[in-house]
């Protein structure tokens, strides 16, 4: 019988390779339990699910995933986003979760662990974490914003306003649209420059001091607290999809919307750009390298899963990014195709008054015109591109792609395509709160990650921080909302795009490859397989 190693090693002093790593992992496993006793722990397996679903699920989904695959080739991007997700997306997010899960730590104490030398990727982790959230809830904040707006009828975007002074349309209004006055004048009352801070818009402040409130009160007693909050905010959303989605595919558009989706142009492999915008996308979707994964995770027993916890989130996110831009598209292309048949219908009654004083019948169109309206976008388009060339008037096309091209990106998508629709639609004010509901419920699941992957390193590596939890929390809040106040300016919506260019792209990226490194070369692969195979002994699967 092989005789076990004793505590002080073999007869030569030294550790066996495997066995020493085996009794460690045991060791530490059994220690972790001990030391983290008192650990806060989710009272279920749905509700952890849930709190990463809500946290990896968010604003991004809704806007950014549609808007890159808009612009990078409908279903090829589509393809090239599952690659990735399942070579790169899926491998990374495991390792997160294994990562927290086994040394139960937010993600400052989870590299301490592995190296005292690496703690700095978790500081990182917190650094990026509190970046996006400064203006992540600025937008939370527009959300709250128009949703209070919703409550009246007409909807207040739906009309231009009137000019006192003339009597008259504003002319910029006029010049633009309805909903993007109301955008960029009533709600951000925008400067014309980054440089032109202006003073404070005092109804977004009042917003934004909503928002942080909101998310101070779900976070103060931990993910006891903020549990309960993702029973509604994480499956709320998804009721709403739906809705908006059975909505939208009764609408005139829709089959033009999906086919634009879904057409592959598999030309656009080629190019580098689009492999890096779709790894991108794969980072802010499974929310890689926020900690917050990590974070989410260390609550969970050493027993639990994650293999197939990986899988499901996964899963489920690139699902709702597949059923939010169905949404969106079948929206888009109603938007569009009522822009197309208003053009139309004023090409054809310009037309119909050049015939009247001309009376000249060889370039009259081949359809038969009953009226303005009657006319098809389709047959108008094939008209234009046989005869349109020859006339000289001042006609388009009316080139539905072209109008499926503009207001997509961005908060552009939300706040001044979607509005735009919304108003358009019967009990427009029903649908307006629904969808901003819909978007504050996506934000806060998202924020109360982003938070958790700031307070819970910060409690495990400062004893005296996690003595004091609901202060810790408050003034996080606080100190958010006070340096939020430079999105609150007319200048403000500036800052919001430069934020999210820069301070959660690269950072994100660099941050992943370090714990990239850590894992496979500082801890090593084999060590990392075999702590898992262990755990997965230890819950009794093979």
């Amino acid at each position: 019988m092989t005789e076990k190693p004793s505590l002080n090693g073999g007869e030569d002093g030294t550790w066996p390779t495997e066995s020493r790593s085996q009794s460690q992992i045991a060791l530490n496993s059994d220690a972790n339990e001990a030391k983290d006793g008192d650990r806060p722990a989710w009272d279920s397996k749905i509700q952890y699910v849930l709190a990463q679903v809500g946290f990896s699920v968010g604003l991004g989904n809704v806007w950014r995933f549609p808007y890159l695959c808009h612009q990078n080739g409908g279903g090829a991007f589509m393809l090239l986003y599952v690659f990735l997700l399942v070579v790169v997306g899926v491998p990374l997010f495991f390792m997160e979760l294994a990562a927290g899960q086994s040394i139960r730590q937010g993600s400052i104490g989870v590299w301490k662990h592995i190296s005292p030398k690496l703690a700095g990727i978790g500081y990182s982790s917190c650094l990026v974490c509190f970046y996006v959230a400064l203006y992540y809830n600025v937008i939370i904040a527009w959300s709250l914003f128009y949703m209070g707006n919703s409550f009246q009828y007409p909807l207040p975007w739906e009309n231009c306003p009137i000019d006192v002074a003339t009597n008259d349309t504003v002319r910029e209004c006029a010049q633009s649209s309805a909903t993007s006055y109301f955008w960029f004048r009533k709600a951000l009352n925008i400067s014309n420059s980054i440089e032109e801070s202006g003073e404070f818009n005092s109804i977004m402040t009042g917003c934004l001091l909503a928002a942080w409130t909101i998310v101070c009160l779900a976070m103060i007693k931990g993910i006891k607290s903020s549990a309960k909050v993702m029973y509604f905010s994480s499956v709320f959303p998804y009721v709403v999809l739906f809705i908006f989605l059975i909505r939208g595919l009764t609408l005139d558009g829709a089959k033009e919307g999906i086919t634009y989706m879904f057409y592959p142009r598999l030309e656009i492999w080629g190019n580098m750009q689009v492999w890096r915008q779709a790894a991108t996308q794969v980072f802010f979707a499974l929310g890689l390298g926020y900690g917050s994964v990590i974070a989410y995770s260390s609550y969970n027993p050493v027993q639990n899963n994650c293999h197939r916890d990986a899988l499901l989130v996964s899963g489920i996110n690139f699902m709702t990014s597949v059923l939010a831009s169905l949404v969106v598209f079948v929206i888009l292309g109603f938007r569009a195709k009522n822009i197309a048949k208003g053009c139309v219908a004023e090409n054809v009654r310009l037309l119909s008054n050049v015939w009247i004083q001309e009376q000249d019948h060889h370039w009259w169109p081949s359809f038969n015109m009953t009226g303005p309206t009657s006319v098809s976008v389709s047959d108008y388009r094939e008209w234009y591109r046989r005869y349109g060339a020859t006339l000289r008037l001042n006609i388009t096309d009316c080139n539905l792609e072209e109008e499926m091209n503009k207001g997509v990106e961005g908060t552009g998508l939300a706040f001044i395509a979607f509005t735009e629709v919304m108003a358009l639609f019967p009990a427009s004010p029903f649908w307006s709160t629904l969808f901003f509901l819909m978007l504050l419920n996506l934000g806060m699941s998202t924020m109360f990650g982003t938070m958790q992957g700031i307070l819970t390193p910060l409690m495990d590596n400062f004893k005296m921080l996690g003595r004091h939890r609901t202060l810790l929390t408050v003034c996080s809040c606080a100190l958010g909302f006070l340096l939020g106040l430079l999105f609150t300016q007319r200048s403000g919506n500036y800052f919001v795009a430069m934020f999210d260019d820069y301070s959660a792209t690269l950072p994100l990226v660099i941050v992943v490859i370090f714990e990239t490194i850590s894992v496979s070369w500082v801890y090593g692969t084999d060590r990392w397989s075999l702590s898992q195979l262990t755990s997965g002994e230890r819950r009794g699967t093979p």
